[in-house]
């Protein structure tokens, strides 16, 4: 079984166990606060990854890093090591944490611009987002200089490009066209 499905297994099973517990904003911020230790950190990336290491040194190693996690995150873990898929834990984090997203109506919307948003153009963006979805999302912002201006918004498979960059090269294509 692929990695990709395996993890979206594990979180499906913790985001169930984390409802019926009435926990699931809490096991989501442990899942936050494991996919950005694990990126931060390459000790312990290549300590998960490494199958030289016995899992109850591993399940130390977690129990200490995540000492403050709800007793599911900690389930979590303990399954993963014994299971011998300890290395796709942030893999599941991620998972999880979309899937509770979607469950709370809140989708991600990914905005590109050329410059970080200001406020209002942050309030205008998720006003026209809950306009089209009707959905309350919330903005990812990510900032790309070789848009120029304008900005390009991504919900879910939705592409809506107003960036200044794209305005240029539709010119670009109507003049070469009208030639």
């Amino acid at each position: 079984m692929s990695n990709s499905r395996a993890a979206i297994r594990y979180a499906k099973a913790i985001l169930g166990l984390a409802i019926d517990n009435k926990v699931t904003d809490a096991v989501e911020k442990d899942m936050r606060s494991v996919v950005a230790t694990i990126s931060e950190s390459k000790e312990l990336r290549d300590m998960l990854s490494n199958p030289v290491i016995s899992g109850p040194a591993k399940k130390d190693v977690l129990k200490a890093v995540f000492k403050d996690g709800h007793a599911i995150s900690e389930g979590l873990m303990t399954m993963l090591v014994d299971n011998k898929r300890i290395s796709i834990l942030n893999e599941v984090a991620l998972k999880y944490i979309i899937l509770n997203e979607d469950l709370k109506g809140k989708g991600v919307a990914y905005v590109t611009t050329a410059v970080p948003m200001t406020d209002s153009l942050e309030k205008q963006i998720l006003k026209q987002v809950a306009s089209i979805t009707g959905n309350e999302v919330t903005l990812e912002n990510k900032i790309d200089e070789s848009i120029i201006g304008g900005f390009i918004l991504r919900v879910g498979d939705l592409q809506y490009d107003a960036s200044v960059s794209n305005k240029l090269n539709n010119l670009r294509r109507e003049f070469t066209n009208s030639l």
